[in-house]
């Protein structure tokens, strides 16, 4: 029986205090890593600045959907360290402090899960909003780069890292009403290969999840008939769960994984197939 350990290794997830990235943590806290959750909202803040997040992060603190702190208290409880830390991923500033605080407190920051993300500009191309169009660029695509880049110098150090950036089939199928979510994600694909070439002879992977439905709080937010048109399309017609999204982290951030880089690994269920 193949078991993944992770024992020792430091661990930093964006955008942590919910959906797939509060599996993600919890997952790797499993697996015996210790996990900095690193979001821009979390339990003990106002929340006074959660209107400039957009409205899927407004209604998820309106019905406390915000789990930052919580998080970070039940991977405590596993036996693990962790912290919940407030950080905006599009502030270079912000994202060099939590890098520089998880190494001082932790010792060092081993894999960087990328999963903070924008997920509501919806909208045909003559209804995108510029200023959300670059918006998210900044979060989804930008704010990646800059944490990468943060944790970049620690890992080569180290001879040892692992980056798993959270793409979307949107990106690599295109998404109807989707065009700045879709180029974002298609960006990160780009993105992680080139870190995947450039980190190889550092002992640092760098790959991709290409999620397809996944029934987290942003889905369940999401127009109901518009959720069953598109589990229909998924040839398992079915979404799927964040932990099948966990699964898969865990196992790149392993030593399993250790010769797996620049991929795109879909956990879709086959919605790229060719269904009807």
């Amino acid at each position: 029986m193949i078991e993944i350990d992770l024992s020792g290794r430091v661990a930093l997830v964006t955008g942590g205090s919910r959906g797939l990235g509060r599996a993600d943590a919890l997952t790797l806290a499993r697996a015996g890593a210790d996990v900095v959750i690193a979001d821009i909202q979390v339990e003990s803040d106002s929340g006074e600045d959660a209107g400039g997040y957009g409205p899927l992060a407004q209604a998820a603190r309106a019905q406390g959907f915000v789990y930052s702190e919580a998080t970070a208290k039940e991977i405590s409880d596993l036996g693990r360290r962790s912290a919940a830390i407030k950080c905006d991923v599009t502030d270079r500033a912000q994202v060099e402090e939590t890098v520089r605080r998880v190494v001082d407190e932790f010792g060092s920051v081993d894999i960087l899960v990328n999963n903070a993300g924008t997920l509501d500009h919806v909208g045909q191309l003559p209804d995108q909003m510029p200023e959300l169009w670059e918006r998210d660029l900044r979060v989804n695509l930008t704010g990646s780069f800059n944490c990468a880049q943060a944790v970049w110098p620690h890992m080569k150090e180290r001879g040892w890292g692992r980056i798993v950036n959270m793409a979307s089939v949107a990106g690599t199928l295109g998404g109807f009403g989707q065009a700045s979510y879709s180029t974002t994600k298609a960006g990160l694909l780009g993105l992680t290969r080139t870190l995947a070439l450039e980190g190889a002879r550092h002992g640092i992977t760098c790959n991709a999840i290409v999620p397809g439905v996944i029934g987290t709080e942003a889905f369940n937010f999401g127009n109901p008939a518009m959720n069953e048109r598109m589990v229909k399309r998924t040839a398992m017609r079915r979404a799927g769960e964040p932990q099948d999204v966990a699964n898969a982290i865990v196992f790149l951030c392993s030593d399993l994984a250790s010769y797996i880089t620049g991929v795109g690994l879909n956990v879709s269920g086959g919605i790229e197939l060719f269904t009807f």
